[in-house]
């Protein structure tokens, strides 16, 4: 279960307020997070291994702070749609309790048929974005092409529902499709842009270090691949957002260069004038109840750590600063309460209604597979704090008191 109430208790507490000397350190890199300097991983990692619950109270409120000097107040929301087209997949990541093999009990396939009346079923509720993801798939491919396969399952949605927003296919889906056909990576994401892809979700970033990820997904592309493709979507005007999956082998050295790499690749894109740009950050919390015996033992635990999250989620707004402003918790790993309280924490954005969710559920997630949109306002409004709808790209749609 999610650790909640008197806060730190998921860490050796400190007894005695800090010293001096290390309440100057802090008050000084929190005042120049406040300021618009770039914190260094050193500073960074001060941050993540604080203690003391003072400290953490003026790391909190810094990062609240700093979330309504860059973005206000306002609280935002997508109602969208989750569609997983398969979990059969070639790949055995060690945290991953959703892929299974061709003929496996429980492996799926969506028809076209059935992804059609999944994204029917959405706009009818009023959803402006359908996000898909699918596992890694060899068999799926038309007249032999892997990017064949992919360009039809968006025809599949966008003809119908043309306006729908298409927030779809990882750097590890671009990677596959480019692998499987012989194609550079340029040649996949043009062919994907210009058949109606709208963005591309940062997942399948874990944490961006290969030390990691040859325990988490040996299987997967290393850091500086995802860092590459996510570089030529911007490059080539698609939008992108970003992630990490946190709070299983990772150091807080690890998750601080993470936030390095993200936060590099965006002044990359300013600097480049690329025309597109990552748009929010996700923190997706490890949930291991379901996940592969081995990770379960090392990790320890089977659920998040709200106390963790949250000040990991205080210190990425603080990192990040300027250069990624929205920030968004999942509901599906710390439940909406979690997701709620992480609001006051330095996030703007609570995420979408989903309406199904497979790859976190199945590893034994107890957030749940769908809110509806006024689930999500009331969330916000316990707070206090104003409401909008946005679509993908941050634009509002609507406001609400």
């Amino acid at each position: 279960m999610l650790t909640e109430g008197c806060f730190w208790n998921s860490r050796a507490m400190s007894p005695l307020p800090s010293p001096p000397i290390q309440q100057t350190k802090l008050s000084s890199i929190l005042q120049a997070a406040l300021d618009g300097e770039e914190l260094t991983i050193d500073q960074g990692i001060f941050l993540l291994e604080q203690q003391d619950a003072a400290a953490i109270a003026a790391i909190q409120q810094a990062a609240d702070q700093l979330r309504q000097q860059l973005v206000g107040d306002t609280v935002t929301y997508v109602v969208n749609r989750n569609i997983n087209f398969t979990n059969i997949c070639e790949q055995h990541c060690s945290f991953c309790a959703f892929r299974r093999d061709s003929g496996d009990d429980g492996a799926y396939w969506l028809t076209w048929a059935s992804i059609r009346e999944k994204t029917a079923e959405a706009v009818s509720i009023g959803a402006t974005e359908i996000c898909m993801q699918g596992g890694l798939h060899p068999e799926a491919k038309i007249d032999g092409s892997s990017l064949t396969y992919y360009l039809k399952l968006i025809h599949t949605i966008k003809e119908d529902f043309p306006a729908i927003h298409l927030h779809a296919f990882s750097p590890q889906e671009v990677e596959f499709i480019a692998r499987e056909d012989q194609l550079s990576f340029e040649q996949v994401i043009i062919a994907l842009r210009d058949a109606g892809l709208g963005s591309m979700p940062g997942t399948a970033a874990e944490v961006l270090d290969d030390d990691v990820r040859k325990i988490l997904c040996p299987e997967k592309i290393s850091a500086s691949i995802w860092l590459e493709i996510v570089e030529t979507a911007h490059r080539l005007g698609l939008p992108t957002t970003s992630t990490m999956m946190a709070g299983h082998i990772e150091t807080p050295r690890q998750q601080i260069a993470h936030l390095d790499k993200l936060r590099h690749l965006q002044q990359l894109a300013d600097v480049k004038g690329h025309p597109a740009h990552i748009s929010e950050f996700i923190i997706l919390s490890f949930v291991g109840e379901h996940a592969p015996k081995p990770l379960r033992r090392r990790v320890g635990r089977d659920q998040p750590i709200l106390n963790d999250a949250l000040l990991l989620t205080a210190v990425s707004r603080l990192f990040l600063g300027k250069w990624i402003k929205n920030h968004q918790p999942s509901w599906v790993k710390l439940g909406l309460d979690g997701a709620t309280e992480a609001l006051r924490w330095g996030c703007n954005d609570i995420g979408g209604t989903l309406m199904e969710e497979h790859i976190t559920s199945m590893a034994g997630a107890k957030g749940g597979t769908c809110q509806t949109a006024e689930n999500l306002e009331q969330a916000i409004q316990s707070l206090n704090r104003p409401i909008a709808q946005r679509d993908t790209l941050y634009r509002v749609l609507s406001k609400h008191p």
